[in-house]
């Protein structure tokens, strides 16, 4: 097991219901991305997110991103994921619509695992999410083979919801690191991740601020929500009809009682999605920086500190847009405040590195607080108050067991 430290380098109905109530709002506050890239040769091999065979109609589906990615290097050969299992290093293909599940799972050749070299095959399962979006190849083995190139291919047997068959096999290859690792998975945040503010006792708010995502307030009455509707790009989810605002409610979801079911289940899966990232085990450093993390360049990884982690000048996360940072904090996360925003401490991100895949778990009792004019980068999930001081600019998600208090903030929730 690797350990990382400052001087390593880069290495069916809810959902529906929800999807409903969201036009409803001000604005849209999701985002999906459609496959990229240009057409290719009918039958040819396509990597993730090309578009096809040309003249492919465009109800075909196909693959639009996939993990490990294309070409990718210095994979882990392990995962540790959902409820802290630690298996073979899995892959996911994400389609680009509605699978018909019994096309990729039976026949199990239809996803499929090979060393490059020997074509020696790599048994695993496949698993598909609720959605029938995402397949999952989960090996047999507890760990991938060290300095090995794989390749995943995902057939033209796979088939839409609607019955439509892929255009293209879809063929990728990722070389895994030279030692034996354990990477981490997303936090499956389940519902919650339909939101970029999630908090049970208040959202307080001192104007203007700008927040691009839905937010949601669940069990405290909407009374408590103090951001208005002309701040939002997103729809604001309550449990009763006591949003005032500043009288425009237009952008609340309609309700109360379809707006209750949907923020009451987002609450409940903020609390297993901040429990699956506490308990999360075999750390690559523990006490990293002895609680202080301005200045160090952190790899991917899970890190666990026994006490409160500040920031008081700037960190730099570098990894691959695959990478997972996990920060398991015992107490409370604290970023220095700064004069402006340009000169402000900064969550940086390098090499690839994206705000979806930064999670940062915090026990304490006090919560997190991200300093005036500071710019902040993952997702936190606080077991007390998240404060965003004057200005701070934050790209991610605000999750809170008690508030969230904005004071004239840009929240925006990040690109998958």
């Amino acid at each position: 097991m690797n350990r990382f430290d400052s001087s390593y380098k880069p290495r069916l109905w809810l959902a529906a219901l929800f999807l409903a109530v969201c036009a409803a709002g001000c604005g849209g506050g999701g985002g999906g991305g459609t496959a990229a890239g240009g057409s290719v040769a009918p039958g040819a091999n396509a990597v993730p997110g090309a578009a096809g065979s040309s003249g492919a109609s465009a109800t075909n589906p196909t693959v639009g991103s996939a993990s490990p990615g294309s070409g990718a290097t210095n994979v882990p050969t392990s995962t540790n994921g959902s409820n802290n299992v630690v298996t073979g290093t899995q892959l996911t293909a994400t389609f680009t619509q509605a699978m018909n599940p019994a096309t990729i799972i039976s026949p199990a050749l239809t996803f499929t695992l090979k060393q490059t070299g020997s074509g020696a095959n790599e048994p695993g399962t496949v698993t598909m999410n609720t959605a029938n979006t995402v397949a999952t190849f989960t090996p047999t083995a507890a760990a991938l083979l060290p300095n090995t190139s794989y390749t995943a291919t995902v057939t033209t047997a796979a088939q839409s919801a609607g019955g439509t068959a892929m255009a293209n096999p879809i063929v990728w290859s990722f070389t895994t690191a030279g030692t034996l690792t354990i990477g981490q998975a997303p936090i499956n945040l389940l519902s919650a991740g339909n939101f970029v503010i999630l908090a049970k006792d208040a959202i307080t708010n001192v104007p203007a601020s700008a927040i691009t995502g839905n937010i949601g307030l669940s069990p405290t009455t909407g009374s408590a929500i103090d951001v208005t509707c002309a701040e939002m790009s997103g729809t604001i989810f309550t449990v009763d009809a006591a949003y005032v605002g500043n009288g425009n409610v237009t952008g609340v979801a309609p309700g109360p009682g379809a707006n209750k079911n949907v923020v009451d289940q987002a609450i409940l899966d903020m609390g297993t999605a901040r429990a699956e990232a506490a308990g999360r085990s075999i750390p690559d450093t523990i006490n990293l920086g002895a609680g202080e993390i301005g200045g160090l360049n952190i790899a991917p990884g899970l890190h666990k500190w026994s006490t409160a982690v500040t920031i008081t000048t700037n960190v730099t996360l570098t990894g691959s847009a695959t990478d997972v940072w996990v920060f398991q904090i015992a107490g409370d996360l604290d970023v220095a405040a700064g004069g402006s925003v340009p000169s402000g401490i900064k969550v940086l991100l390098a090499g690839g590195a994206k705000a979806s895949n930064i999670f940062w778990q915090v026990g304490g009792l006090t919560g997190a607080t991200l300093g005036t004019f500071s710019t902040f980068n993952g997702i936190i999930l606080s077991a007390k108050q998240v404060r965003v001081r004057t200005g701070a600019v934050v790209n991610g998600r605000l999750y809170a067991d008690s508030q969230v208090t904005l004071q004239q903030n840009p929240v925006t929730q990040p690109a998958p």
